[in-house]
């Protein structure tokens, strides 16, 4: 695991090129509430968006949703755009996208101007987390 310094970005694709990557080598750490107000995090390829059908299917629900910044924030400790499973104030389930397995990744450090880069198979392992194919082509 390392944590590494980086300008501020105005998207995903300029903090891509800023650390000399791609944007897919950027997972997206997404809170995603359930309607029973709980949450889990959905790790997602910075190229692709959440399939929300197959995520609602993987987890056994009918309605899955982002919540507000606010909401975000008070279910992580991370403001959006920096949020990680790593450090969170609660340890909410982990769905990764099937494409991140194998792979060493960037993604949220919990600050802005930071990036945190692991080997996303540890990541996986240490959360427990629910490997599937959950995304889809950014439309």
């Amino acid at each position: 695991m390392e944590i590494r310094e980086r300008p501020a970005a105005s998207s995903l694709a300029e903090a891509a090129g800023l650390l000399g990557l791609e944007p897919r080598d950027i997972v997206k750490t997404l809170v995603v509430k359930r309607s029973d107000d709980t949450y889990l995090f959905a790790l997602i390829p910075g190229d692709r968006a959440i399939a929300w059908p197959k995520l609602r299917a993987l987890v056994g629900v009918n309605k899955l949703q982002l919540p507000s910044p606010e909401h975000a924030l008070a279910a992580t400790g991370y403001e959006r755009g920096t949020i990680v499973p790593i450090g969170s104030t609660t340890d909410w389930p982990v769905y990764a996208d099937s494409d991140i397995a194998g792979r060493r990744i960037a993604m949220g450090a919990g600050a802005h101007g930071y990036s945190l880069f692991v080997d996303a198979d540890d990541l996986i392992a240490a959360y427990g987390a629910t490997v599937a194919d959950i995304s889809q082509p950014v439309n």
